[in-house]
Formats: C-alpha cells, structure tokens, sequence
C-alpha cells in the first residue's frame, strides 16, 4: 500500500477526527476550569463567613449544570464548524442520515 496516496475522503475524516479531539480537550479543561474556580471560590467565601463546607458545596454542585451549558454551547458551535468544512463529505452525511432512524 502507497502511504503518498490518500483520497480526499481520508483527509475530510481525518480532519473530522481532529476537530472531535479538539472539541473533546477544550470542554474537558473548561470543564475543569469551571469546577476549580467553583471549588477556590466556596473555600474562600466559606472562611470569609465562618460557614465550612456550606458554601463550597452549594458553589460545586452549582457548577455542575454550568458546565453542562458552557459544554452543550461549545459542541453546537463546532458541530457547526465541522458541518460548514465537512459539506459534501459523503461519511458525515450518511452517519447524519442515519442518526434517529
């Protein structure tokens, strides 16, 4: 096999898989981003207003459905994206085709 020779249709899905691997690291440290700050955030209130764990447990559990937007909000816009640069690529559109069915 020629390793120089690789259709159209291996780049459009390389590309594709790329783009998933991106997506999946920008929301994984987002997501952690989200979680510490919540975290840093209820342990200094908690020792501003003498309440321990109230407060870091209220904002972390409060951080949780954030995340669940801010991750939703970010896999729109590259669904978007990958739909924009992938038009035409005929392994998206079936998989597309597919799904619901």
């Amino acid at each position: 096999m020629d390793q120089g020779s690789s259709t159209g249709t291996d780049k459009k899905q390389r590309v594709f898989n790329l783009a998933l691997a991106a997506l999946t690291g920008q929301v994984g440290c987002v997501t952690l981003v989200i979680v510490i700050a919540a975290v840093l955030a209820g342990i200094w209130l908690d020792s501003r207003f003498n309440t321990k764990p109230v407060l870091t447990l209220i904002l972390t559990i409060a951080s949780i459905p954030v995340s669940l937007v801010i991750m939703l909000v970010l896999a729109q816009g590259a669904v978007k994206k990958i739909k924009m640069a992938g038009s035409g690529n005929k392994i998206i559109d079936k998989e597309e085709n597919s799904v619901g069915k």
